[in-house]
């Protein structure tokens, strides 16, 4: 194997060789696997027939379904659901990071049942909010943050505060970045190749009953792009938002010296900078991506890895961006800011989430990330593995992924073969084909193993 030159507190593994896959082969595979699902689940079929009646595609999230149709869970417990069926999966998606310290986490159950006693709701400040408060901003090394309860309402109060405060309307984001559901930020996640323009130039795409206003596209990992559109357009933007590490399309790394020349860059042109660790967060380590990275933003958002599975998410960063809230440029509201049972959560995570459980996690996810490479290697895969702290993924190209354009160019047929074919085995990653997974603290060596030798099914099969 042989190593590129991503960001050194990242991981990813290109193989030096490698032959393509028979195209009829995985064929014949995703038939097999497609029959073999039908057949072990026909409750969750049914479960969704009767779910449509009252929410479309049957599912409260429209990426939770996918077709014929999605798996229905009725418990978890640790690193395992269980579905309507009676199968036992094991869980590699964890919700993306928000169930991080697992389900039903003895620590987070005890903290937010001691806070139910004490009330469910106050609509006040309260002692316990401020406990929270203080646990964020010392992990994260912010001045100041407020609370919210999605990842969606956290970016967007992220960026109408990068708007209140530089009274500038403009954003500019990534082609291929996911950032919720804030109209400006629904700009070209994940828009068709089609419309999308010059790879250095991205045209803005945005998504369909939308009002986006001033966004600027650029590709990441492109920083002579990012600076033309800052040197045409700098006295309109507020800011630009992204993701440290993509986690929207698979795990998508950054270049060395990139995020640091982003930083320069908004300092140069006076443009707020936003990162989005609402999936990175604890999953990138201890303090989050941006101090692993060494990087620090103007703001930050978080969400999922905070709360250990209650919802709750946050916005803060530095004082005198967080002065506009103080002084009313930046109206933020909500009921349930702060409420007691998700600042117990923020409690329980904080006390849980060590450097040593961290450290233990992530080793195993680096074991796992070797263990695979090494197969890739023995089966001559055209494959290679990305991983950052506890998140790893396999990608199906042989060259590394440095944006969406790159990722788009990937074989998403054999990833979906890759997804299916472990989901008939019993291990359950997000749907999407983006094949990422995410070692939560209650995983452990078995379940390594399991993850490894799924792999390596799959690896002998695709060879037979």
């Amino acid at each position: 194997m042989k190593t590129t030159a991503n960001h050194p507190q990242t991981f990813r593994s290109v193989p030096a060789t490698s032959t393509p896959v028979s195209k009829t082969r995985v064929a014949a595979l995703l038939d097999q696997e497609w029959a073999r699902f039908k057949e072990g689940t026909g409750k969750s079929e049914i479960e969704n027939v009767v779910a449509k009646e009252t929410m479309p595609m049957g599912v409260p999230s429209s990426f939770q379904h996918w077709d014929p149709y999605p798996i229905s869970i009725t418990s978890a417990q640790g690193a395992y659901m269980t579905d309507v069926d009676g199968r036992k999966l094991l869980d590699m998606s964890m919700g993306f990071g928000a169930m991080f310290a697992g389900h039903l986490n003895p620590a987070v159950v005890e903290e937010i049942k001691n806070s139910l006693a004490e009330g469910m709701l106050f609509v006040t400040p309260s002692p316990i909010s401020r406990d929270a408060a203080e646990r964020i901003c010392k992990r994260f090394a912010i001045d100041q943050v407020r609370f919210a309860n999605s990842g969606t309402e956290a970016t967007m109060y992220a960026v109408r505060l990068a708007r209140s405060y530089t009274s500038k309307s403009g954003v500019v984001k990534l082609e291929g970045g996911y950032h919720g559901s804030f109209d400006p930020l629904m700009v070209s996640c994940k828009p068709s190749l089609s419309e999308v323009g010059d790879a250095n130039d991205p045209t803005p795409v945005p998504n369909v009953g939308t009002v986006p206003g001033d966004v600027y596209v650029v590709p990441f990992n492109n920083i002579e792009s990012l600076e033309r559109v800052f040197q045409a357009h700098a006295d309109k933007i507020a800011c630009f938002i992204l993701e440290p590490v993509l986690e929207n399309i698979a795990i998508v790394l950054p270049d060395a010296g990139y995020l640091e020349s982003v930083r320069q860059l908004c300092d140069q042109y006076n443009i707020i900078l936003i990162f989005d660790e609402v999936k990175t967060g604890l999953t990138a380590g201890y303090q989050g991506a941006a101090q692993r990275l060494g990087v620090q933003p103007d703001l930050i958002t978080l969400a999922k890895s905070i709360g250990g599975g209650v919802p709750v998410a946050a916005f803060g960063g530095k004082d005198k961006y967080m002065q506009a809230v103080t002084d009313g440029r930046l109206g933020h509201f909500g009921t349930f800011n702060g409420n007691p049972l998700a600042m117990a959560g923020i409690r329980a995570i904080d006390k849980i989430c060590t450097p040593e459980a961290l450290a233990k996690a992530e080793a195993l996810n680096q074991q796992a990330l070797v263990r695979i490479n090494e197969i890739i290697d023995e089966y001559n895969l055209p494959a290679h593995t990305v991983g950052f702290g506890v998140k790893g993924c396999i990608t199906w190209s042989t060259t590394p992924v440095r944006n969406y354009r790159d990722y788009k160019a990937t074989d998403f047929q054999v990833a979906e073969l890759s997804w299916l074919w472990s989901l008939n085995r019993g291990i359950i990653t997000p749907p999407g084909l983006d094949e990422q997974w995410l070692i939560s603290l209650a995983h452990g060596q078995t379940e390594i193993d399991i993850l490894v030798e799924d792999f390596r099914s799959l690896a002998k099969a695709l060879r037979d």
